[in-house]
């Protein structure tokens, strides 16, 4: 009773700790962390050439595979090789070794994760997947392992004490591993020269794919993109707009080679209604906005979109390097991709 009661009576700096003990403990297991990446920094040999050669020759896809830790770290590996342009997928040695091997196919390259390399689901993967004729290459402190043995090519992580109080928990291998990891899929992207178009074709959802989409891929087109001459009348403005399929709340002034000229909105139309004249006879190139705004169908649609946001505008004509119209974006439809259409200053 005495030991309780003096447990329950210690004060709570000797429970919890201050916040300079806290804040030094995270820097150091970050500092360690960061050692870790540099040693395998240092370690990084012929053999990180001879796997980012063997990749790029690679006719098939690239499998990665990784017990616990390691696994959820090749599975990242996977998704950023994926998403730079090298095909890549998880392969569970669990699940292999029990029919998923047959995901296997000769022109494939496997990646194998293992701090030790002594992990056994691997040990008795690499075999097997060696025999189907797939090249192994293995990412672990352990150069002298037996999976080291089996593989066909070894990167050194570097081996620095685990960032863990106990040093135990995978933390400054699983850093390195990452880093390396990142390093084969990044140097791989630079090699292949992936451009921004075609990242952006690997992202086409959320925030990054809108970030990179361009004007073309989004703008009106054909029947949907209102387009009149410029001798035509208002009268013939209001039948090609409510004749779009979808609803168009503005129409490109083209001449004679389709080059754009000016730009008529029902917010024109509207200002118009209140003159004295009844406008429905008058020539759109007298009361069109000459020279309007305008974005090139190769430019990002949010640039686009920061050009329309200062002035208000709902629509905004699509030209070719020639001038020609070959589109319409419509802030409806940058509301349905998901882009943030109101100004956020």
């Amino acid at each position: 009773m005495t030991t309780a009661v003096a447990r329950d009576q210690q004060s709570e700096s000797d429970v919890s700790p201050d916040d300079n003990w806290i804040l030094n403990r995270a820097r150091e297991i970050l500092r360690r962390e960061a050692a870790a990446i540099e040693d395998a920094c240092e370690k990084l040999d012929s053999a990180f050439t001879q796997a980012i050669r063997l990749i790029l020759a690679c006719k098939g896809r690239v499998a990665i595979a990784g017990v616990g830790k390691a696994g959820d770290i090749g599975k990242k590996i996977q998704s950023t090789m994926a998403s730079t342009g090298t095909p890549a997928y998880v392969l569970h040695p669990v699940e292999a070794l029990h029919g998923d091997l047959g995901m296997i196919r000769p022109d494939d390259v496997a990646i194998m994760l293992s701090k030790s390399g002594t992990t056994e689901e691997l040990v008795r993967l690499i075999p097997a997947v060696s025999k189907i004729g797939c090249k192994v290459i293995l990412l672990t402190a352990s150069r002298q392992s037996q999976c080291a043995k089996l593989a066909d090519i070894v990167i050194g992580i570097g081996d620095t004490p685990e960032a863990c109080p106990l040093g135990m928990a995978p933390s400054s291998s699983t850093a390195a591993m990452l880093a390396v990891g990142d390093a084969l899929a990044l140097t791989l992207m630079d090699i292949t020269d992936v451009g921004p178009e075609q990242y952006a074709a690997y992202h086409p959802g959320g925030a990054l794919g809108r970030s990179l989409m361009l004007v073309h891929e989004i703008m009106r087109t054909g029947p949907n993109c209102p387009t009149v001459h410029r001798d035509a009348t208002l009268q013939d403005y209001d039948r090609v707009v409510r004749q779009a399929p979808l609803r168009a709340g503005a129409a490109v002034v083209v001449d004679d080679e389709n080059r754009l000229v000016g730009f008529f909105t029902h917010g024109d139309l509207s200002r118009l209604l209140g003159e004295p004249d009844h406008p429905a006879k008058r020539r759109l190139s007298d009361v069109m906005t000459a020279s309007p705004k305008v974005v090139n169908m190769n430019d990002k649609v949010a640039d686009a979109l920061a050009l329309m946001q200062p002035h208000g505008i709902d629509e905004i004509p699509v030209v070719d390097d020639d001038h020609r119209v070959v589109g319409m974006i419509d802030i409806q439809d940058l509301l349905t991709r998901g882009f943030s259409v109101f100004d956020e200053g």
